[in-house]
């Protein structure tokens, strides 16, 4: 499926100044969670002891706090997040930083 199309059949559950955030909920179990963040805004960033998550950079550029490293990021790169390791997303461009998070659905995220 297309972006497009994830968008149309996703729930947009964020979208203010900073960025939009869009979740498929037809899986029981895992969130595939698509974000688009605007230029030079940050994520809030946050940790969860209850899943790992895998985040896929699918345009732009930026970089990733990642527990205690700070790593750049541009479009096709993956970075994996351990389950308690506190996580954000910097955008240092004048595009649009877009990225899917991939995790398993916890008790105020999905469940």
């Amino acid at each position: 499926m297309d972006i497009g199309k994830y968008k149309q059949l996703a729930k947009l559950i964020k979208d203010n100044e900073v960025y939009k955030v869009y979740d498929l909920p037809e899986l029981k179990d895992l969130e595939i969670s698509l974000t688009e963040l605007n230029p030079h805004e940050s994520t809030t960033g946050h940790s969860h002891d209850e899943s790992d998550e895998v985040y896929l950079f699918i345009k732009g550029q930026g970089a990733m706090e990642n527990g205690s490293q700070t790593i750049e990021v541009k479009a096709g790169d993956v970075v994996p997040v351990k389950g308690g390791d506190f996580h954000r997303v910097h955008n240092k461009s004048e595009e649009i930083l877009s990225f899917w998070a991939i995790f398993e659905k916890y008790e105020g995220r999905g469940k």
